[in-house]
């Protein structure tokens, strides 16, 4: 049995507040814009399978079969959601990741160093993340 553990631990899923188990910013901020049907059927499929934290294991075979797509095309999708940046993969498993935007670099450095941080990052840290 595999133990599951994030892949980006920083980019850990989270229901959004409005009522809908897919993130409306999935359109709104364009994000699904430049991905072809392929890439969006198994974007829905691992959104619908994953856990809580966006962590799923189906193999390529399998989800090919579910969407009704040869592997190679699965493959392709795959390729094209990891490089949208919402999906991360190293086989055999899938996270679904936040549609947050990554901290940047030079504010993990500043706040790992603990240099000055900007005024959202004290209120964020004061009332945390919320669902």
């Amino acid at each position: 049995m595999s133990i599951k553990r994030l892949l980006c631990p920083r980019r850990r899923r989270r229901i959004p507040a409005q009522f809908s188990w897919v993130d409306h910013r999935l359109v709104r901020d364009r994000h699904i814009c430049g991905c072809g049907p392929e890439a969006l059927a198994l974007y829905l499929l691992l959104v619908t399978v994953a856990d809580a934290e966006g962590l799923s294991y189906y193999s390529d075979s399998t989800a090919a079969k579910l969407l009704s797509m040869e592997e190679s095309t699965l493959r392709g999708a795959r390729r094209d959601l990891v490089a949208a940046g919402l999906i991360a993969y190293r086989k055999p498993l899938y996270q679904v990741l936040s549609l947050e935007p990554e901290p940047s670099a030079h504010s993990d450095r500043t706040a790992r160093a603990g240099g000055p941080a900007s005024f959202a990052e004290i209120l964020k840290g004061m009332i945390g993340d919320s669902p």
